[in-house]
């Protein structure tokens, strides 16, 4: 399940290996960070000051507002965090440019994130909370069957950040979906398709997003992006699925390494770590080699 791009891996990698290595749910392992870091001095800032500061699950910047959400606006922590999440944000989308370019051609670049806090044990409800496995969904607004794809930097500098899975979304499907009551959710053909009145209300959100309220479309849905969240609650809400050993693997991502993941479609759950950057990007399903792996086209064909 985890693919490893050494550097020279990396550097004779083919067209499309990488990309094909996401599609087919693997995690795509990178034992050397892949692009430049923050400043040591800004990351030391930002390990010691954030977890006293931080106001929400984790500080986020917005590219669409240009703005860091989850800390007090004014102070000059905020200020460092912007500074530090937008320019990471750059660089691995620059990355994911050169490295994946038709994949990630039209993707949209999504919230840069700094995770400062111990995910083991932290007081978070189940649907919010990482321990828990789960595929990501309902989080970023609709996606409309659009693949949801993260890369992430450990920057602890002395511990590892452990993962754990218990495979693909089509496999989890397969066997969970009459228990999640998803079963038969492909009867209908345009069953995932947005209505006139989905439409609607997404053209009023992504409005306000543009006139200054950018978290206005985070609150957008779809069919879709609907019997997503079901799936995922489910998996967070049922102990005997999160307790079952089959299947289950461990993975461990020591200090300045990386990975990125369609975690829309490989099953996951940070049971230890803390100091990691994220972003988050939504790549078009259109793109995709081997769309009938994606989740839209599984919950599509399910009978």
């Amino acid at each position: 399940m985890l693919e490893t791009f050494s550097q020279s891996r990396l550097q004779a990698a083919g067209s499309h290996e990488i990309s094909d290595a996401l599609e087919n749910a693997k995690i795509v392992y990178f034992p050397e960070c892949p692009i430049a870091l923050p400043d040591t001095g800004d990351l030391e800032n930002l390990r010691e000051q954030l977890p006293a500061q931080l106001k929400r699950k984790n500080a986020s910047y917005y590219p669409q507002s240009d703005q860091v959400y989850g800390l007090r606006k004014g102070t000059p922590l905020h200020s460092l965090s912007r500074r530090v999440l937008s320019n990471h944000s750059s660089m691995v989308s620059a990355f994911l440019v050169q490295t994946i370019p038709d994949l990630f051609h039209g993707a949209k670049i999504g919230t840069s994130s700094f995770r400062p806090l111990e995910e083991r044990g932290r007081s978070l409800n189940r649907h919010a909370s990482n321990e828990l496995i789960h595929v990501d969904a309902g989080a970023y607004g609709a996606t409309n069957g659009n693949r949801v794809l993260r890369f992430f930097v450990n920057i602890n500098p002395t511990e590892d950040r452990v993962w754990v899975s218990k495979g693909s979304f089509g496999q989890l499907f397969e066997k969970y979906a009459e228990q999640a009551g998803l079963s038969g959710v492909g009867n209908d053909p345009g069953h995932l398709d947005k209505g006139a009145i989905g439409r609607l209300r997404t053209s009023i959100l992504k409005g306000l997003s543009r006139i200054g309220l950018p978290q206005a479309i985070v609150i957008d849905s779809s069919p879709y992006d609907r019997a997503m969240r079901k799936f995922h609650n489910f998996m967070k809400d049922t102990p005997t699925f999160q307790g079952d050993p089959v299947g289950r693997q461990e993975f461990r991502f020591p200090p300045f390494s990386a990975w990125m993941v369609f975690t829309d479609a490989v099953s996951h759950a940070c049971i230890s770590g803390r100091h990691a950057l994220t972003l988050t990007c939504l790549v078009p399903l259109r793109n995709c080699r081997h769309p009938e792996l994606a989740p839209f086209n599984i919950l599509r064909l399910a009978s």
